[in-house]
């Protein structure tokens, strides 16, 4: 963490600057056994691609609304990250009717179509793979990002003081997001290399920082959990002590 750092694009820039290669966000889902690891760099990659695509082919400008219909998830966190690189305000449960653009996952594409602006559907599969068919009239995420650049610049500098999120219906700027990222991981108590384990929903802030915000803030990592209703407390257990996990939030 840098104490210059202004918005969440700098909280990751700052991570990638102190170490590329410690882990920062692993993510488990259990109805499917899927786990994936990135380290800072792979999320990092990630992040330039999806800010590209949205920057260059859905020519996406700062100021405009995306509507985030995805779970708690690592691609999830990628979008997130790649609308604060590029200065479009991330609305998580956004209404799409009233958004420029969408990004939905399967369960929210037929919400998603109300958008009339560009829509990207994610099938949410493990290692991000694609739809075997993607939904009409959306763009496969999967398809798409794997060709652009893996470097990012913006055509204009994203100002800290500009809108940058919207969840449960509270506007943060992006001076804000790191501001309240800050608070919650001094809150939690996370430091550096600290990890935290996190099964939270995404649709408040709370659970957003708990599964991003907060850890990128304290140069910890996050160990992120879909569906653990299907995990047993003995799992769950093995989990924590495999993952080096300091802090549990179910």
């Amino acid at each position: 963490m840098n104490a210059i750092d202004r918005t969440p694009a700098d909280l990751l820039r700052s991570a990638l600057a102190a170490d590329p290669a410690r882990p920062l966000a692993t993510f488990y889902d259990d109805a499917t056994g899927e786990r994936v690891e990135l380290s800072v760099a792979t999320f990092a990659n990630w992040v330039a691609k999806t800010a590209n695509l949205l920057q260059g082919d859905l020519s996406a400008e700062p100021g405009d609304r995306l509507a985030l219909l995805l779970p708690a998830h690592w691609q999830t966190a990628v979008w997130l990250l790649a609308c604060h690189s590029t200065g479009v305000v991330a609305e998580i449960g956004g209404d799409p009717a009233a958004a420029d653009l969408v990004v939905s996952g399967p369960d929210g594409v037929e919400t998603a179509r109300a958008c009339s602006g560009d829509r990207i559907a994610l099938a949410l599969r493990p290692l991000g793979g694609r739809f075997p068919h993607a939904p009409e009239g959306f763009a496969d995420y999967a398809v798409e990002v794997p060709g652009q650049g893996d470097r990012f610049t913006p055509f204009a500098p994203v100002s800290p003081d500009e809108p940058a999120l919207v969840v449960a219906g509270r506007e943060l700027t992006g001076a804000e997001v790191v501001e309240e990222a800050r608070a919650e991981a001094a809150r939690l108590g996370l430091g550096p290399g600290d990890r935290v384990l996190t099964g939270l929903g995404w649709d408040d802030w709370q659970g957003v920082a708990a599964g991003l915000y907060a850890p990128l803030a304290a140069g910890g990592s996050v160990v992120l959990c879909r569906n653990t209703g299907q995990l047993s407390e003995e799992g769950l257990a093995r989990r924590v002590a495999d993952e080096r996990v300091g802090l549990t939030l179910l």
